[in-house]
């Protein structure tokens, strides 16, 4: 990397506003998705008549409860603590996108007042917070006073309530009763663990990693709480097979795992819905030799793309920023050839970059696509308007959102996969993206585009491992050093108030900071504070919030949208995204809305801005891998500079931390149906 610089004090201030944000259907398309996803699910629960064919059985206080709940509600990844370390359903057409302007997100469902009412008079007898009424009534359902009271660790099903919170609930409601050998326990500890394994990304677990987490939660008999789990269908078990018998009188290996229903439905519908596409002549629309004069006319590895997309109904595609291009250039040739073709992405900040590259409008996000508030619509069967369809950030695709998009593509269509295998993997279970190119199922062409200049130089090395000094004449890469947190804070702001501006032409609005957790002396939370104080200030008269701040709005988990705010009403806090305005209801706000001149790297993957401010202070080490650094660095496009206080951990984690490993069954569930699979 460049030789560090230090630069001039600040000299002025500028205001923050972004320059990019959602498109006005956005919180209307995630809702949509949601409830697919949730149709999608009772449906496949209700066909179920019994064992998913791969499995067979086996023979604290009320104020820190209360501060977890609210801390995984307005978006934070909950506290991983033990993990970090069929044929497709119909398809149903979605329903029709209701457009208002300005929009009013809406929240799940409310429950009935009785319901909250007799659950809140529960949790007071239970010593815990009256305000879980609300979030314990969602969660259980309309039977979930009788629920708490038969069992009262049902309580850990409420998002960001931990073991030890519930332990508590149980006992001041049972007293003697409540132990920690109680079968009610075990169970929903099982399922509580599966939860935070989901948020870790795995989609299942070995049955040893959880009994020994099991017994880590003081659980005496934890192979006893898995088996009661399994009969009780909280859980499902599968046997998958390890390599191959020994001889012929040997059974072969196999791996016992266990996992949550949601995940397994739909990493099954996923492998379905792929083997589909895999082993499916795609439609030809166009003739071969319209596509080989596609390809003909485009240069390298776009020809490439345009060869394998002519023949094969599932593609995956692996590059850069600048291997966008090639994309692009398939896109552009199938409307060429008359074809519906479209391409979604992770964010609307990166459907306005991608849109500039092709020819009309033929770019969504993915939630937008799937709930039919963007793109093509749906057919007279249901399925999306489509014969090829383009998903760009691939991998942030989880195996939910996959699944749904593959189970909506019509028979004959063309899907390819586009993405930075590089950079963090899905906030939700799941690396769908990496299995599939590790199970070489289809073809798969990498970019020979790299990233241009000393910003790209620098990226590629962190790719295969190093931490590369590159030559940096324009400032595209400055290092400032730092000693402590309050020297971090102090040099972010000034970076992002002056320093960039003045010497780079940068505007703040323009600049992301991004930095490693919401917690700590120079996460997210000290961060924002600090850069509102200088950039605007105010008294926070709407929930901490004022006219002119710049915002992330979450309208549902593991989702980011940058705005401003532009003021606050009666009907809740105004938002300007992309030009429209969102208004996030009262009761909303402090659980979807904080302030996003700083953001972690997941919430900033799938965007980039002209200048982007790295922070990594000493505390950070812990959370430092190559995956991070990765996206992190590679969010800036002009300019990145690198506030450092890790010392050596930085060179070290890029040489030896990789991508933290995810237990999943695509490439299992996927092998069998593959051409030659029975030979």
């Amino acid at each position: 990397m460049s030789t560090p610089e230090t630069p001039e004090e600040p000299r002025s201030a500028d205001d923050g506003t972004p320059a990019e944000g959602a498109k006005v259907s956005e919180a209307e398309a995630e809702l949509a998705a949601q409830r697919l996803e949730r149709e999608r699910i009772e449906r496949r629960k209700a066909e179920r008549q019994g064992p998913i064919e791969a499995g067979a059985k086996l023979s604290g206080t009320a104020a820190d409860l209360l501060a977890a709940v609210r801390a995984v509600e307005s978006g934070e990844k909950p506290p991983a603590t033990v993990f970090e370390e069929a044929r497709p359903a119909p398809r149903r057409p979605a329903p029709e996108p209701v457009r208002r302007a300005p929009v009013v997100p809406e929240g799940p469902a409310a429950p009935a007042e009785g319901t909250v009412g007799e659950v809140r008079e529960v949790l007071t007898r239970g010593g815990a917070p009256a305000a879980l009424a609300a979030p314990a009534a969602a969660a259980l359902g309309e039977d979930a006073a009788d629920l708490l009271r038969e069992d009262p660790w049902q309580l850990l099903r409420v998002p960001g309530v931990r073991p030890e919170q519930a332990d508590g609930f149980a006992r001041a409601l049972l007293g003697g009763e409540a132990g920690p050998d109680d079968e009610r326990r075990g169970r929903a500890l099982t399922v509580w663990l599966l939860e935070q394994a989901a948020a870790a990304g795995h989609t299942v677990l070995e049955t040893a990693a959880l009994t020994e987490a099991l017994g880590r939660q003081g659980v005496p008999g934890p192979e006893d709480a898995v088996r009661n789990s399994i009969a009780e269908g909280d859980v499902l078990v599968f046997q998958d097979a390890v390599g191959e018998a020994v001889g012929e009188d040997e059974e072969q290996p196999v791996r016992v795992l266990v996992g949550l229903e949601r995940c397994a439905l739909a990493e099954e519908s996923l492998a379905d819905g792929l083997a589909r596409l895999i082993n499916s002549a795609p439609k030809q629309d166009g003739a071969a030799e319209e596509w080989e004069r596609a390809a003909s006319a485009a240069e390298g590895s776009a020809a490439d793309l345009i060869r394998a997309a002519s023949g094969h109904g599932l593609v995956l595609h692996t590059g850069g920023e600048a291997a966008l291009a090639e994309p692009a250039a398939l896109l552009n040739a199938a409307h060429g050839m008359g074809l519906r073709a479209w391409a979604a992405t992770h964010s609307p900040v990166g459907r306005e970059r991608f849109a500039s590259r092709v020819d009309g409008p033929a770019v969504a996000t993915v939630a937008g696509l799937l709930s039919g508030a963007e793109g093509p619509g749906r057919d007279p069967e249901g399925a999306l308007a489509v014969d090829l369809l383009v998903v760009l950030d691939a991998p942030q695709l989880d195996v939910e959102t996959a699944a749904l998009l593959s189970e909506s593509l019509p028979d004959g269509a063309r899907l390819v996969l586009s993405g930075d295998p590089a950079v963090l993997w899905s906030v939700g279970p799941g690396r769908v993206f990496a299995d599939l190119l590790a199970a070489r199922a289809c073809p798969q062409i990498a970019s020979r585009r790299p990233d241009p200049g000393p910003l790209g130089e620098l990226v590629s090395g962190i790719g295969v491992g190093e931490l590369l000094q590159v030559e940096a004449p324009e400032k595209e890469v400055v290092i400032v050093p730092v000693r402590d947190a309050g020297e971090a804070v102090h040099r972010t702001v000034q970076l992002v108030a002056d320093s960039v501006p003045r010497a780079l032409g940068v505007p703040a609005e323009e600049t992301q900071v991004i930095t490693p957790g919401h917690g700590g002396a120079v996460g997210t939370r000290v961060l924002n504070a600090a850069l509102k104080e200088r950039l605007n200030p105010g008294p926070g008269r709407f929930a901490g919030f004022d006219p002119g701040d710049r915002v992330a709005w979450s309208p549902a988990p593991g989702r980011t949208l940058p705005g401003r705010v532009v003021g606050a009403d009666g009907q809740g806090l105004r938002l300007d995204c992309a030009g429209e305005t969102v208004v996030v209801p009262r009761d909303r706000v402090e659980q979807t809305v904080r302030h996003g001149w700083a953001l972690t790297a997941h919430q900033a993957v799938g965007a980039r801005w002209p200048a982007a401010v790295v922070v990594l202070p000493g505390d950070a080490v812990p959370a430092l891998s190559r995956p991070w650094i990765y996206t992190a660095f590679s969010r800036a496009d002009r300019h990145l500079s690198v506030v450092h206080g890790v010392d050596q951990a930085l060179q070290r984690a890029v040489a030896e931390v990789p991508a933290k490993p995810r237990t999943t069954r695509l490439p299992v569930l996927l092998a069998p149906q593959l051409p030659g699979a029975a030979d």
